[in-house]
C-alpha cells in the first residue's frame, strides 16, 4: 500500500500501459481517475478498477482544463500526474508523413504534458508536494528508422522531463519518465506496420529479455517512481526495455 491516501490522474488510462499503471495504483492504495479520449473504452476499464473517470482530449487546452477540474472536485488536491495518452504514425519514410499526422502525434505527445502542467504544477507548488510521470519510450533514446517524428516527441518528452524536473524541485516536486519498448497495447501494430508473426520475432529479436514491455511492467516501474520509495529520483528516464537500449 505504497500509495494509500494519495490521489491521481492517469491520461490514456482505458488501455495499455496507462490501464496498467492505474490498475497497480489502485493495488497501492490511491484514488485514480482515468482519463482518455474513448468514453466508452474509459467507462468500461474504471468499472474494472473502481476508479474515477472522465473523457478528455489532452491535445485540446479546453478539454485539459476540463479533465484537471474533474479530477479535483472528485479527488481533491492531485498528489500525482501520469501523462501517458500517446500516439503514433505508421512506419513511413520521415518526408512522407502528413502534415496533420505529424501535427496530431505532437499535439498528443508534447504538448499535452504543457498543457496539463499549466494547470496541475501551480496547485503542487503551493502544497509543496507531488510527482509527475511521464510515460516517454525507448524510442527517444534509440530510434528505430520509419518513426522519425514519433521518435522525435519521445525525445522531446525525456528532455521536458529533465527540464521540469530541475526547475520543479526546489518547490518539493519530482518529475521522472518512463521509456518502454513496444508492448502488448493498442499501438503494437502501429509500430510494427503490420502484426504478423514474422514482424514480431525480428522486433523481439532486439530485446535481450524476449519479450515485450507489459502493463504490469509499466504499472510497478511507475508505483515505485511515484512512492515515496523514490523520493530521491527525479529527472530520470527510466528504461523498461528488457535491455532494448543496452
Amino acid at each position: 500500500m505504497r500509495l494509500e491516501g494519495r490521489t491521481a490522474l492517469v491520461t490514456g488510462g482505458a488501455s495499455g500501459f496507462g490501464a496498467g499503471i492505474a490498475r497497480a495504483f489502485r493495488a497501492e492504495g490511491a484514488a485514480v481517475m482515468i482519463a482518455d479520449v474513448n468514453a466508452e473504452a474509459v467507462e468500461a476499464m474504471a468499472c474494472v478498477l473502481d476508479a474515477q473517470f472522465v473523457v478528455a482530449d489532452v491535445s485540446d487546452g479546453d478539454s485539459v482544463g476540463h479533465m484537471i477540474s474533474t479530477a479535483l472536485g472528485a479527488l481533491g488536491p492531485l498528489d500525482i500526474l501520469v501523462n501517458n495518452a500517446g500516439v503514433t504514425h505508421l512506419p513511413t519514410p520521415l518526408e512522407d508523413v502528413a502534415e496533420d499526422e505529424f501535427d496530431r502525434v505532437l499535439r498528443v505527445n508534447a504538448k499535452s504534458v504543457y498543457l496539463t502542467a499549466r494547470r496541475v504544477v501551480p496547485e503542487m507548488k503551493a502544497r509543496g508536494r507531488g510527482a509527475i510521470l511521464n510515460i516517454a519510450s525507448t524510442a527517444g533514446l534509440s530510434p528505430r528508422p520509419r518513426l522519425s517524428w514519433y521518435n522525435a516527441s519521445k525525445g522531446w518528452m525525456i528532455t521536458a522531463t529533465k527540464a521540469m524536473a530541475v526547475e520543479l524541485a526546489p518547490f518539493g516536486l519530482r518529475v521522472n519518465a518512463l521509456c518502454p519498448v513496444a508492448g502488448e497495447t493498442p499501438l503494437l501494430k502501429s509500430f510494427l506496420g503490420e502484426d504478423t508473426p514474422e514482424m514480431r520475432a525480428k522486433f523481439l529479436a532486439t530485446i535481450p529479455l524476449g519479450r515485450f514491455s507489459t502493463p504490469q511492467d509499466l504499472g510497478h516501474a511507475a508505483a515505485f517512481l511515484c512512492s515515496d520509495e523514490a523520493s530521491m529520483l527525479t529527472g530520470v528516464a527510466l528504461e523498461v526495455d528488457g535491455g532494448r537500449c543496452i
